[in-house]
């Protein structure tokens, strides 16, 4: 956190010294005609705190484009123009919660949460900043804000026309691996929208018509079930106290659509003390809360699993079901049987009442699953490769720009005027704009984010959906969904909905936008 000190009147020399670097302090070595600046000291920040569009307020098409702290250059549109943006282009923009950089060159509205706009003084090129401020390893504190952290950072300031040739060779080098991330993303969006077709061929018997034909077995097997005729849904709470080394899985511990188990712990070392469901192996372990509906995987241990999953015993092949239950078909039943808040959860009623879709023969299950099991081992390795090269790509990307503002990509000139004769320049004129100047001292002071209980983390007008809430808390998962319960039944928070997401935020009558 900075702390201002006000001054009468502050000489050049004072102004220099306040926003250069020490030289025990600076971050590596630069080319001699560089100098290092405080970041807080590059650029003036011009966010208007007035003028943000709300993210409900979207629209998906407009006349004036919203950028906000999202990973597209576009978050949205709106028809309201008097929330353009009135300062002058371009300008940099910073996710404070996402760590996103933007360089935005037309006009636009600003997002309403999370947002800084930022123009570096005259000492910087706008690209170059822009390209600078990427350079910066600015460390991943989940959905918490960032900006905060940057009196803990300086940028290294190059001679100007350097800044120009650093800014020209490093959109030359880009420009190569975009053409290559490009046709990597494109690869890897194809994934998901093959592996729902294929589920979608597997369950309505195109899969296996040549497996029928030769097998002599009609297409009128199938039949739609109630879920509970095919499963049988299990609970047994238990303490986990009599169950310390046995892994513990959350909803968190399973990947989104793809039944994947990340990593997980013991019942220790997760620190869990409310009540779990013991599971075994070769049940299906599903999540009931309405946001992470897509979450469901099939264990082949013994553990405990959170209250907010069902265990289930499949009659049958328990991978069959398994696969079925990854499909659109079942994710949209279960997404809209009884309420559509994300609270309460589906309940055990409402899950037995969903339909299956399966073949009565046990072997025709055998041959769905064997014909999955080998598309989607496929599938994964050719994701992951695609996902190394991505991972590649944006390694490169760090590397160029490190090696840019460390002066190692050959361009630099060092006959050319040190860059302080910059920074002198912006301060002159500053004092020759201002009678009184204002010095600010930046501390450079350990940020420490003492974990949020729910209603602080919506303090402010915080519009949340559950997923980020909960990262914004200490809190284990069914304490937080407990916790939330209550404080939606007692009127605290409300729920919302847009886009088919859900959005939570507290319910006072003078909330405000954060700035």
């Amino acid at each position: 956190m900075a702390r201002g000190k006000k001054k009468e009147v502050l000489t050049l020399e004072e102004r220099l010294q306040a926003a250069l670097v020490p030289e025990n302090e600076q971050p590596y070595r630069v080319p001699e005609n560089w100098c290092w600046v405080h970041l807080l000291d590059s650029f003036v920040n011009n966010t208007d705190s007035k003028k943000k569009v709300l993210q409900k307020e979207y629209l998906e098409k407009g006349t004036l484009a919203v950028v906000d702290q999202g990973q597209e250059l576009v978050g949205g549109y709106t028809n309201n123009e008097a929330m353009a943006y009135g300062g002058e282009l371009p300008v940099v923009i910073f996710g404070d919660h996402t760590r996103c950089i933007k360089y935005v060159d037309f006009l636009f509205a600003q997002g309403a949460d999370g947002i800084k706009v930022l123009k570096p003084k005259s000492f910087f090129e706008l690209k170059a900043f822009y390209f600078a401020l990427q350079s910066i390893d600015i460390p991943n504190m989940g959905y918490r804000r960032h900006f905060p952290l940057f009196n803990q950072y300086a940028i290294p300031l190059p001679p100007l026309p350097e800044q120009h040739r650093i800014v020209d060779r490093i959109e030359s080098l880009f420009a190569k691996l975009d053409e290559a991330k490009q046709k990597a993303q494109e690869a890897l969006d194809s994934f998901e929208t093959r592996k729902a077709s294929v589920l979608h061929k597997a369950f309505n018997g195109e899969l296996t018509a040549q497996w029928r034909k030769e097998h002599g077995v009609g297409r009128e097997d199938w039949e739609k079930k109630r879920f509970d005729e095919v499963a049988t849904i299990k609970s047994n709470l238990v303490n986990p106290a009599d169950f310390p080394n046995f892994p513990h899985i959350a909803p968190d511990n399973i990947e989104k659509r793809t039944g994947i188990l990340l990593e997980y712990h013991t019942v220790a070392e997760d620190g869990v003390t409310s009540g779990k469901h013991r599971f075994y192996p070769g049940q299906i372990l599903y999540s009931k809360i309405r946001p992470y509906l897509s979450k469901v995987v099939v264990v082949d241990f013994d553990g405990l699993c959170s209250a907010d999953m069902y265990p289930i015993e499949a009659k049958e092949d328990a991978k069959c079901l398994w696969y079925y239950m990854l499909s659109e078909e079942f994710l949209e039943q279960a997404s809209s049987a009884g309420s559509r808040s994300v609270l309460p959860k589906i309940n055990q009623k409402e899950l037995s009442a969903l339909t299956v879709n399966l073949p009565a023969s046990g072997n025709e299950q055998n041959e769905i699953v064997r014909i999955l099991d080998d598309f989607f081992a496929k599938e994964q390795q050719a994701k992951e490769a695609t996902e190394e090269v991505l991972e590649q790509i944006d390694l490169i990307e760090k590397s160029i720009l490190a090696r840019a503002f460390r002066g190692e990509l050959g361009t630099n000139d060092p006959t050319e005027e040190n860059s302080l004769g910059l920074i002198k320049q912006t301060l002159s004129e500053t004092i020759d704009n201002d009678n009184v100047l204002e010095s600010i001292t930046i501390e450079r002071i350990e940020v420490k984010f003492v974990p949020k209980t729910i209603m602080e983390a919506l303090a402010g007008g915080a519009r949340l959906t559950p997923e980020n809430l909960k990262s914004e808390t200490s809190l284990q998962i069914d304490d937080f969904y407990a916790q939330l319960k209550e404080l939606i039944d007692s009127g605290q928070i409300i729920e919302s909905r847009m886009d088919g997401e859900s959005y939570l935020e507290a319910a006072h009558a003078d909330r405000q936008t954060e700035n």
